[in-house]
């Protein structure tokens, strides 16, 4: 193969390219006019017109939004078959276009046409001679990979590159996770593909794109049944707000916007947490036990509530003392969640108090009156206010803090030492860390809706039962500006269910976050993926009983990855060995690429910050893209200082902090990022040092799992530190 023939080949695709490009900007302008008809459609000036634009406005909404993701890789693939099955080449893009005679320009890369672009091997080329990959930055085309996949057919086809998939895996990589749309494998493609129903489990070793393969297929959901996906939902959970900001392009990317992206610490509606507890308290606060403890606290007296009632009626002392309180919230409670009681309070007190009245004049009074009269009492309404006050899941959550009430709910619950590591994990400044949020969860399904408003104290039992919802038209959604910060419209627990629940690094969860995610799922579709070796899970037998539990009488489908395509076979083969020799259960996938390059291992290190500071620079120098350093979390603050210290560094010192000490993304290109070996789930760096592996190994029960994700993320380069 000569430069030239690769250039006539590019200078070839480029003008189908700019075609495609050409008709891109026809459709876009057809969408605008749409939506500008619609909005004119709104000013008729009766209730049809009002339909007919939100019908229109959505139509152009949805189309420009799919339009407007797909400008970058627009045309990545071409299939050339045998002539006899079709003369015309099949070119794939991320979405379907049609030319002015409304034949097919584009094929969707989702559509059942495209599906052989990823199907077809030399073993079963499918009728497909050539499967070509082009590469694009914009309309320019770059270049062009070559697979020839049946050489049995008499072909003048020119075979150009050395292969789309290696050059892919060769590529520097930068701060966010990227489509693999045009370079999908067989195997991965089976799993995007899968069945709508039940539960799609997609497991495999690390670097096999277990990741990337499960947003791929939640876009190909979207594409095969919008209405029910786009309408419900999608909400695809991960462990980190970091990695949820490395993946958060990947959606759009394919032209869906519908998605709602929530870290572990973000998926109760109004909750946000980033902080982590220590191992030792993370682990209890996310046993099954918990759910116990949450329903104990919620059926509670609030702190502080009135321990008796009495007033005078005509000739009778009415009294409420605390056994007749008692035995009356023990009634209350008996029909269900706590602040779903509250439109029964009033009626519940006032026939207890109606039984103490034995007088002859407040017997001919009649009972309508003494009603009456106690519900314009402003005394009456205080108490009754305040014995069954609506109750938030933050605020009984708050109630824990008190080691009294702690210790009331926890006995038979949790030993007297656990009570003390809780007691003081709740000391603190009251803010939640992410293990608490599956806690608060459980108290607000104990506890119930709070009812709508009552119209005032004086009627309290004449409860207005209707919620109002945030109304949202479905070019509203389409417009957010990120797919992250859609969620469907609820104020209701019962509506908090999506159409389908995507769960990344699954083999982390709690058993408590599997009730957490689980109640968003009920009668949802699900994809789940994970690898029980990198499991930071201590217990995996009880996880594994609440995860059974949430997917109860779902059909299972179940995929496994073999190929490693992140790792350099000469890094995987380190975290191999590292694995067997600590005595993990790892699930060793093939690695498919090799650099020659060893990982490199210092031990004689006198002056650790010299010795990380020589390392993170030998790999900056080295490679092109993102460098990782991973730390354990004591010394995580240290070598943030350091990274800021260094002058060659300084321009990525700011992005490092913002990554790991706060919420936002870090600004710009920033290279290097200082992570501990939790907020490494899920990522990949070009390359990687990781300092004092044998602190981050006994940092918890299961810190031999933790490094060995460590070792795993980087694509290159791979040094040890101390």
């Amino acid at each position: 193969m000569t430069d030239d023939l690769a250039q006539r080949e590019i200078a070839d695709e480029q003008e189908f390219v700019d075609r495609v490009h050409v008709q891109l900007r026809h459709s876009a302008e057809a969408a605008q006019a749409l939506a500008r008809e619609g909005h004119g459609r709104g000013r008729l000036g009766h209730e049809g017109g009002l339909v007919e634009r939100d019908a229109m406005v959505f139509q152009a909404a949805r189309r420009i939004a799919q339009l407007d993701a797909a400008h970058e890789g627009l045309v990545f693939g071409r299939l050339d078959l045998r002539p006899e099955r079709d003369p015309e080449p099949r070119y794939i893009g991320r979405i379907g276009l049609r030319d002015e005679q409304r034949d097919s320009l584009l094929i969707d890369w989702r559509a059942p046409a495209a599906a052989v672009f990823y199907q077809a091997t030399a073993a079963t080329p499918q009728d497909v001679v050539r499967r070509r990959v082009l590469r694009c930055s914009g309309p320019t085309v770059l270049g062009v990979e070559d697979e020839l996949l049946d050489d049995s057919v008499e072909t003048d086809l020119p075979i150009v590159g050395e292969g789309a998939l290696m050059a892919q895996l060769s590529r520097a990589r930068d701060r966010s996770m990227h489509s693999i749309v045009a370079t999908i494998q067989a195997e991965q493609d089976k799993a995007i593909r899968a069945p709508g129903k039940g539960v799609v489990s997609i497991s495999g070793g690390p670097g096999t794109g277990k990741t990337v393969v499960a947003l791929h297929r939640a876009a190909f959901l979207l594409y095969n049944d919008r209405r029910r996906y786009e309408s419900g939902g999608v909400l695809v959970v991960g462990p980190s707000g970091v990695f949820m900001r490395y993946i958060e392009r990947v959606l759009p990317s394919l032209g869906e916007t519908a998605v709602a992206l929530r870290s572990l610490g973000e998926v109760v509606d109004g909750l946000r947490a980033t902080r982590h507890d220590d191992p030792a308290v993370a682990d209890l606060k996310g046993s099954a036990r918990m759910a116990e403890l949450m329903r104990r606290v919620a059926r509670q007296q609030a702190p502080g509530t009135p321990q008796e009632f009495r007033v005078f009626w005509r000739d009778d002392v009415i009294h409420l003392d605390r056994a007749v309180l008692g035995r009356l919230r023990r009634q209350l409670m008996s029909h269900g969640q706590r602040n779903r009681q509250l439109p029964r309070v009033a009626s519940t007190l006032l026939d207890a108090m109606w039984r103490q009245v034995r007088g002859e004049r407040g017997r001919e009074r009649g009972r309508e009156a003494f009603e009456d009269e106690m519900l314009s009492r402003q005394d009456f309404v205080d108490f009754a206010v305040q014995w069954w006050p609506p109750l938030a899941a933050t605020d009984v959550f708050g109630w824990l803090r008190e080691p009294e009430m702690l210790s009331r709910v926890a006995e038979g619950v949790l030993t007297p030492e656990e009570q003390r590591i809780l007691s003081k994990a709740w000391s603190g400044d009251g803010s939640l860390a992410v293990e608490d949020v599956p806690l608060v969860d459980e108290l607000r399904y104990a506890l119930g809706d709070i009812p709508a408003r009552h119209e005032d104290h004086h009627e309290l039992d004449d409860h207005v039962g209707a919620d109002l919802q945030e109304l949202t038209t479905a070019s509203d959604r389409e417009y957010a500006p990120r797919g992250r910060s859609w969620s469907p419209p609820s104020h209701r627990i019962e509506d908090d269910g999506y159409a389908h629940v995507l769960v990344d690094e699954a083999q982390d969860l709690t058993p408590m976050q599997w009730r957490m995610v689980g109640r968003r799922g009920r009668a949802a579709t699900w994809t789940i993926v994970g690898d029980p070796a990198q499991s930071s899970w201590p217990v995996p037998a009880e996880a594994a009983e609440a995860r059974a539990a949430v997917l109860e009488g779902k059909q299972q489908h179940d995929f496994h990855l073999s190929t490693n395509y992140r790792n350099s076979s000469e890094i995987y083969a380190h975290a191999a060995a590292y694995a067997e020799r600590v005595g993990l259960d790892a699930d060793l996938p093939t690695a498919v690429r090799s650099t020659g390059v060893e990982p490199r291992v210092v031990t004689d290190v006198t002056d650790l910050e010299q010795a990380t500071r020589e390392a993170v620079s030998a790999i900056a120098e080295e490679v092109a893209g993102t460098v990782g350093i991973v730390v354990p979390v004591a010394r995580r603050s240290d070598v943030n200082a350091w990274l800021a210290s260094w002058p060659e560094h300084a321009e990525d010192a700011a992005g490092a902090r913002a990554a790991v000490d706060s919420s936002v993304s870090p600004s710009g290109e920033d290279r290097i990022v200082v992570l501990t070996g939790l907020d490494t789930k899920g990522l990949e760096f070009d390359g990687i040092v990781v300092v004092r592996p044998q602190e981050i190994e006994d940092e918890s029960a299961t810190g031999r799992a933790t490094l060995y994700v460590v070792l795993t993320r980087a694509t290159q380069l791979l040094t040890t530190v101390g």
